[in-house]
């Protein structure tokens, strides 16, 4: 009688980079919602454990996925840390600070063309914003956050696109504390201002 083995997948030594692909496609696919961990873990031949062992929660996965070298998450914890008001300044100082380390870039510029691509346009909306966005208006307790991070997340997605992808002036060389200044009155409005 044939047993099915679990867990490792025997002579494999890039199981990681299986469930990565895994994940990479069903994020795409069916966006953050539709992916589950056992679903990853049977489109790359693994235990749903081996996911769990390598990623952790589906959180991490998908942030895994993106293939970026930082985790925003993280580095957005401190700027969350000190409360919502002056949040605006802090978060675009993080952000620009990510973006504009041309160590970073490269990895951050093949996302945001990846997420424009139509196929893939769920990992914004499903993914990056249930799970990097929507938990920061949380964690800083706005009310409504549902309703405000969207709001910000287009302003911040509007200065990806024209800043770093299509470079337009003057927005592509304009020094970052005068886009921190002309930004963050917007952003901080729509966390905390009053709202329509």
């Amino acid at each position: 009688m044939a047993t099915t083995r679990r867990g490792r997948r025997p002579g494999a030594s890039d199981t990681r980079a299986l469930i990565l692909a895994a994940a990479r496609a069903s994020f795409a696919a069916k966006g953050f919602g539709g992916t589950t961990i056992r679903g990853v873990a049977g489109a790359a031949g693994v235990d749903a454990a081996l996911v769990h062992h390598y990623f952790g929660s589906k959180d991490d996965l998908f942030m895994a996925s993106l293939d970026i070298p930082v985790d925003p998450r993280s580095l957005l914890a401190p700027m969350v840390a000190e409360g919502p008001e002056g949040a605006a300044e802090r978060f675009l100082g993080v952000f620009l600070s990510v973006w504009d380390d041309p160590e970073v870039q490269p990895s951050l510029l093949a996302v945001a063309r990846a997420v424009m691509d139509p196929a893939s346009q769920r990992l914004l909306s499903d993914g990056f914003l249930p799970v990097v966005i929507l938990p920061v208006g949380q964690a800083l307790g706005i009310d409504r956050p549902e309703h405000r991070m969207p709001l910000v997340a287009s302003q911040v997605v509007g200065l990806i696109l024209l800043r770093y992808v299509l470079r337009v002036e003057p927005l592509a060389s304009m020094e970052s504390d005068r886009l921190v200044a002309t930004y963050a009155p917007t952003i901080q409005r729509y966390l905390t201002g009053d709202l329509p």
